[in-house]
């Protein structure tokens, strides 16, 4: 047992991982997250078909979306004799000759992921005698990972209180520095749990011709009112900094494409009852380039609203 380090959910899915490979073979064993479509490889222990961590496959075409449906077994020693199994699309993009897997649950029983491995061949019957097991190993890295997200909740709530120092004057709401500071963390979440995230840029329209005619007192005015709007449309749990001058940024962790738009739609809805005009960019975290790539891509997207007004 000493081998072993179960120190947080990376460690322990590595561990045991290395573990199932060396008590049962398959070549490919693998730690994932279930988030909408998308199958996210979290760990991997790879001897033969080039997965990485990072890696994402389309969860409908699945073994493991099969088996949590209860259409087909956690452990099948021959995948081509389960017509659920023989019939998904992953087996058709690499070869698939016997199969395992469990859920990954959350705490309140929802799905999490899977722990899970494929083998290029069918494999000795025997091998069902160890769905006990892999059923404890499963639970123990359910267990392990829910007491680490309730530590992530913890860890992002002091976080936001120490950057309470970084926050604009003007508005109250975290400058470019906190800024900065809370993407990279939640960056390494994103990475560690697999979470999804949006990020939105709004670049208010009009400042200069404001302060020009009206004065900057009527320019503050217009920040002041933006500022609240974006409060009043974002979650507790969101970020909202103020960028640059008339330049704002939501950073909204654990939301999807779906949330992303209805995200969208309370900002624009919160912005016109306060009379401010923006162009607004929005784009989804994608585990290539995550959060710094989802700034730059919602940055371009406000651009090309805002030169198509």
């Amino acid at each position: 047992m000493n081998e072993f380090n179960f120190c947080n959910f990376e460690t322990a899915a590595r561990a045991t991982l290395a573990f199932l490979h060396k008590r049962l073979g398959f070549d490919l064993w693998m730690v994932t997250r279930t988030e909408g479509d998308d199958w996210i490889v979290l760990q991997v222990e790879d001897h033969g078909y080039g997965v990485r961590p990072g890696t994402v496959f389309r969860w409908a075409d699945s073994f493991c979306s099969e088996m949590v449906k209860g259409k087909g077994p956690c452990i099948a020693p021959s995948s081509d004799s389960i017509p659920a199994y023989a019939a998904a699309s992953i087996g058709r993009q690499v070869k698939i000759g016997a199969y395992v897997g469990v859920p990954l649950l959350r705490e309140g029983g929802g799905l999490f992921g899977t722990l899970c491995a494929i083998h290029p061949s069918s494999q000795p019957d025997s091998i069902a005698h160890e769905q006990e097991l892999v059923e404890l190993l499963g639970a123990m890295l359910s267990n392990i990972l829910n007491g680490e997200l309730k530590a992530s909740e913890e860890a992002r709530r002091s976080e936001r209180l120490q950057a309470e120092a970084m926050t604009d004057a003007m508005t109250n709401l975290y400058n470019r520095r906190g800024w900065d500071q809370l993407l990279t963390s939640e960056e390494e979440r994103c990475l560690r749990f697999g979470h999804p995230a949006v990020v939105m840029i709004i670049d208010l329209d009009g400042l200069k011709n404001v302060n020009d005619s009206q004065g900057h007192a009527a320019g503050d005015a217009l920040i002041i009112r933006a500022a609240a709007a974006l409060r009043k449309a974002t979650r507790s749990l969101d970020v909202i900094a103020r960028l640059g001058g008339d330049e704002f940024g939501i950073l909204s962790p654990e939301c999807d494409r779906a949330g992303g738009n209805e995200l969208l739609t309370r900002v624009r809805d919160a912005l016109d009852s306060e009379g401010v005009h923006a162009s607004i960019g929005l784009a989804i975290r994608s585990q290539a380039s995550g959060l710094k790539g989802a700034c730059d891509s919602a940055d371009n997207l406000m651009y090309v609203e805002k030169r198509s007004r």
